[in-house]
């Protein structure tokens, strides 16, 4: 029998390209011994890559552990991840007397054929543990093949897309996180037109979101950031920070303000020991760091640090990476890795959550003339934060281990900044336009105490900006904030507990 099976031009939905999907058999197209992909015509051969897009689940051992390998495997074995899912806990199906599932699915370029690209997933399957075991059973690692370019592939081994896509959710819901709202290409208008119309469509006929919830990994957890919106307390170990220069100096004035944040119930304490104010001065990695490891070792100790979270606040990878050992769990880069081009590998290689914040020049230049000027400021800050989310991306932090924040009082100014509190869906929806994982990251936003409040609320003195600072929090919850990062814990939290009774907060997908 032939191995594939040709195709006919496909009719496409309103969403798609009028241009009709590949038309393949075997006699055009084939593997060679080196894996790469050949396609031949009479007067000359080409070497192409293909897109393809491959599911991931695990419910045995360390899920993410999992996960990590298979990533790193296939990266080493030639295929190039270019976009990453959302990360789903779901159900089990089928055989439902067994425990929960890990899943998602990765976009990828890679000139493997399409049955050398099978033989190195199950290659990855049984180097992290899989045997053949029972059908729809539990497994360490499942890696298949969904789409492969443009093309319909049939045969006893391989058959794509994947014949089982079409009635499980749990494989349509990261699907669709690989896309944007627009379709992107002709490859991404054949995916639609392989689901009998528009992917989105069949999700809502699924019913996915009942037995799944979106989490992202952070600290030996699965943290669903949509049940409550998360307060993130400063602790700043600076002599010239806008709000709080010098109070915290001393580990001991620092470990105390530390535990009465984390008693207020902060979900989340932010270190920072380098001041990224307009205009501060930056200094040297060695002094961030004499400043910063005493109070890690310290606060992360504490009694009342259980169960609770901590970013380090810095812009320089190797302050992040000795964080990171000494007991934080995630990374606060206010330049987004503009100023230190070693910070997205080096965050992928710790393999923690990255926050990646929307500005425009350095602390000395961000508030100039020309990184104030927008058109639309909601739209603009949506797509470079988009940008500096997919650098992230392409380094190797997965969208389901990235947080955005659009950087409010960095690069505005006043009705800028006002803006972006009243227009964050605008800015969630402008990103999903280009990648719905990425427009489906926890948001956090942190307006607490700055300048714009004061011109707002005529108060030049950071300290008495509290009162406008819980009316900024209370908005930003309202509007979609998932975390909020503060000065004043107790009174912000309030506000916060206020507005998600108002919204009546549950998971969404």
């Amino acid at each position: 029998m032939n191995i594939f099976k040709q195709l006919v031009p496909i009719k496409f939905s309103s969403r798609c390209t009028k241009k009709p999907c590949n038309v393949i058999n075997r006699s055009l197209f084939h593997s060679s011994s080196n894996g790469v992909v050949e396609v031949h015509s009479q007067e000359h051969e080409v070497v192409i890559e293909h897109e393809v897009v491959i599911a991931l689940g695990s419910n045995m051992g360390d899920r993410l552990h999992n996960f990590d390998e298979a990533l790193d495997q296939m990266r080493k074995s030639g295929i190039r991840i270019t976009r990453h899912g959302c990360l789903y806990e779901t159900a089990p199906a089928y055989v439902t007397d067994q425990p929960q599932f890990l899943n998602s699915a990765i976009r990828a370029v890679t000139k493997l054929g399409p049955f050398e690209l099978l033989r190195i997933l199950k290659k990855i399957e049984k180097d992290i543990g899989r045997t053949d075991g029972i059908r729809y059973g539990p497994r360490p690692i499942d890696l298949d093949i969904l789409f492969y370019g443009k093309f319909k592939i049939h045969s006893e081994s391989l058959v794509v897309p994947h014949e089982r896509l079409w009635e499980r959710p749990f494989v349509v819901g990261p699907l669709i996180d690989l896309l944007g709202s627009d379709i992107e290409n002709d490859t991404v208008a054949c995916w639609h037109s392989f689901s009998g119309g528009d992917l989105f469509e069949l999700w809502d006929k699924l019913g996915g979101k009942d037995g799944m919830r979106r989490v992202l990994p952070v600290a030996n957890r699965l943290w669903d950031w949509s049940t409550k919106t998360s307060v993130m307390g400063i602790l700043n170990l600076t002599p010239d920070s806008f709000s709080d220069g010098g109070k915290f100096l001393s580990v001991e004035s620092a470990v105390t303000h530390a535990r009465t944040m984390l008693l207020q119930g902060a979900d989340i304490i932010d270190i920072g020991a380098q001041s990224s104010r307009p205009m501060a001065s930056k200094i040297s990695p060695e002094e961030e760091l004499g400043r910063l490891i005493p109070v890690v070792e310290a606060v992360t100790k504490m009694p009342e640090a259980e169960g609770k979270l901590f970013s380090i606040d810095t812009f320089y990878s190797e302050v992040a990476l000795e964080a990171i050992s000494k007991g934080v769990h995630m990374v606060n880069d206010v330049s987004s890795g503009f100023l230190d081009s070693n910070m997205h590998p080096v965050v992928a290689g710790l393999k923690v959550p990255y926050i990646a914040l929307h500005a425009r020049g350095t602390p000395t230049t961000m508030q100039n003339v020309e990184n104030l000027r927008y058109g639309n400021v909601c739209r603009e800050v949506a797509n470079e934060l988009y940008e500096r989310a997919r650098a992230a991306e392409v380094a190797g932090i997965p969208a389901w281990r990235i947080i955005v924040d659009p950087g409010i009082g960095y690069s505005k100014n006043t009705n800028q900044n006002l803006d972006l509190l009243a227009g964050l869906g605008t800015v969630r929806t402008e990103m999903g336009k280009r990648s719905l994982a990425l427009s489906r990251s926890p948001l956090l936003v942190g307006p607490s105490r700055k300048r714009f409040l004061g011109d707002v609320c005529d108060r030049p003195v950071a300290a008495e900006r509290d009162p406008a600072t819980v009316a900024s929090i209370a908005a930003a919850v309202l509007n979609g904030a998932d975390i909020v990062r503060v000065h004043n814990v107790r009174d912000n939290l309030d506000a916060v507990k206020l507005c998600d009774a108002m919204l009546g907060r549950k998971k969404t997908i």
